[in-house]
């Protein structure tokens, strides 16, 4: 592990081409403020790259940071939405995400691409030569594309030759100003073991903490007896000078008894690894009350290398007596720190034994298969962090749903890679099989989503990412389509283009297929506002006459619905 790190600042040495000079620019001229970190906590991965404000509007001007040339434009209705990727003589690559619009021939280019291809949705490699940049040269505006929340920048920095991203604040991103430490909220200590205990507990407990003369501490300075093999994990995030926005802390340090137990850091990281986050953080914790607690020791079968270890994996036995002094460091990429200490006891206790319920073991770090007359699951040897005792149940299916309801151990696991589920249908007319679907049902209010899959034999199959309670429904309700630009499918509304909201209950919006006098038309997917638009192109179409116009939309289940107009355009 130790030779990741030194691999890792061995690389970053080799980004800086001259000490006395500043290589990168700002990648926006206004006063840059973040509201995402590198490597900040997110749903089911790390952040990738520093999320810079743009003062909450949509336009603001988009700077290349270095000289280099254009390699890759991307076009998609969710994720970073427009994004554009640069490479740079010092062997990084530049990317800026959730663009609203690309310089005028960057756009037309990926527009012809796009009509080529009879698709919104692109990903295109460019070659070297066809749109070189300067440091400093304009070439596109930020937006709110894809699945961002609100307007801004996202910018990352990569390896070019691994495409592993690399934190933009260790490597000469000098205009970001921070001062301000990580805020440490609680310390969790879970039992590892079946003799484990924690404040005389065979479960996890959590303790809030105080902040006293520029360090933390468990609140009222009290001592915890623990027995058995131990963990640690903090609560915690990060601020940076002049945003409230929550951010993710950059490395983390324990020592106990005056010895470094574990080492996390997080500079670099492969997009193959960034699921694991799940094993890095409390996940039944998480899902249970929203609140990622950060271990400090790691699960047998996580493969996330931003850790180094010099004792035990950063699992902690303390015996059967005598007091421990553990301290937590936690610093942000600025090297503002944190500091959090506080003692533990090794006490024995005879604790009650606990019974746990369950159909199975699956092992992890090697595939496990169950199968049942109606049901099978089967796991990929890398699906688990740690050995499972896999509770599976049937219950009666209420009426709509054409088999059983599977409950498949609980939503609290974290799978890392998908599970191949198969569920026998029930009474399912052969009318209806391909519009099956395996759907993941909330236990709490009975709402199900789509979890799709595919009809063979009396079987629907599916890949899923969660443990949930699953069974199979039928989609046969076709997309809503909602004209916010025509008047009585005659009259336009708004001059230069036309909109509509389209939206499907269940499986989900497949393909959408716009017309105009028979010629396909590209429409813009604004999958998180349900927005499709097009904006009328006199290139393309001939204008200033009646306009035969056609939509339709396909759900993933083909149920479809179409549109007809005819205005004056």
């Amino acid at each position: 592990m130790k030779k990741f790190f030194l691999l890792q600042a061995m690389v970053f040495a080799s980004f800086i081409v001259n000490a006395q000079e500043i290589y990168y620019a700002d990648p926006v001229k206004i006063p840059i403020l973040l509201s995402g970190s590198f490597g900040e906590l997110r749903n089911n991965h790390f952040h990738s790259g520093i999320d810079i404000k743009t003062q909450g509007r949509i336009g603001i001007p988009v700077f290349a940071v270095a000289d280099g040339y254009i390699t890759r434009i991307s076009v998609s209705p969710s994720g970073y939405g427009n994004v554009i990727y640069m490479n740079h003589d010092n062997g990084t690559t530049s990317v800026y995400g959730h663009l609203d619009q690309f310089r005028p021939d960057i756009q037309s280019y990926i527009r012809n691409i796009q009509y080529e291809r009879k698709s919104f949705q692109v990903d295109v490699p460019v070659l070297p030569g066809i749109f070189p940049v300067a440091k400093n040269e304009r070439f596109a505006l930020s937006g709110n594309s894809g699945s961002s929340e609100g307007p801004h920048l996202h910018f990352e920095l990569r390896n070019t030759r691994t495409e592993d991203p690399v934190n933009p604040l260790k490597l000469g991103f000098y205009f970001i100003k921070d001062n301000t430490p990580p805020t440490i909220y609680s310390v969790q200590i879970t039992p590892l073991s079946q003799e484990s205990h924690v404040n005389f507990s065979n479960k996890k407990v959590v303790f809030d903490v105080e902040l006293v003369d520029g360090k933390y501490r468990i609140k009222n300075n009290q001592v915890i007896p623990v027995y058995g093999q131990i963990g640690f994990a903090i609560e915690a995030n990060d601020f940076v000078d002049g945003s409230g926005n929550k951010c993710g802390i950059n490395s983390m340090e324990l020592t106990i008894n005056g010895i470094v137990y574990s080492v996390f850091e997080i500079n670099s990281f492969s997009f193959t690894e960034s699921r694991y986050i799940n094993s890095y953080i409390d996940f039944e914790e998480f899902t249970t009350t929203g609140r990622r607690f950060q271990k400090t020791f790691v699960e047998p079968c996580s493969k996330l290398r931003n850790f180094d270890f010099t004792e035990n994996n950063g699992i902690f036995d303390p015996g059967f007596e005598g007091v421990h002094p553990v301290k937590i460091v936690l610093k942000d990429s600025k090297g503002n720190s944190a500091t959090l200490e506080f003692s533990i006891e090794g006490k024995y206790r005879e604790m009650p034994s606990v019974k746990e319920d369950f159909t199975s073991v699956f092992v992890c770090g090697q595939p496990n298969l169950m199968k049942t007359d109606e049901f099978s699951i089967e796991l990929p040897e890398d699906a688990l962090y740690k050995n499972l005792l896999f509770q599976y149940q049937v219950k009666e299916a209420a009426k709509g749903y054409f088999s059983a309801v599977h409950q498949i151990h609980n939503k609290t696991v974290p799978l890392h890679k998908s599970a191949t589920v198969s569920i026998k249908t029930k009474d399912l007319p052969e009318s209806l099989a391909q519009k099956a679907l395996l759907v993941n049902i909330n236990p709490d209010n009975g709402k199900f989503t789509s979890a799709g899959g595919k009809y063979e034999n009396g079987w629907i199959t599916a890949d899923i990412r969660t443990f949930g309670n699953y069974a199979v429904r039928v989609d046969t309700v076709p997309p809503t389509i909602l004209p916010l630009s025509i008047a009585n499918k005659t009259t336009l509304t708004e001059p230069d283009k036309i909109r509509f909201e389209i939206k499907d209950d269940l499986a989900g919006i497949g393909t959408i297929e716009g017309l105009i006098d028979g010629k396909w038309a590209l429409f813009e997917y604004d999958a998180k506002n349900n927005l499709i638009t097009h904006y009328f192109d006199a290139e393309r179409f001939e204008m200033n006459k009646q306009q035969n116009f056609k939509l339709t939309v396909t759900d993933n289940r083909g149920n479809s619905s179409v549109y007809e107009a005819t205005f004056y355009k």
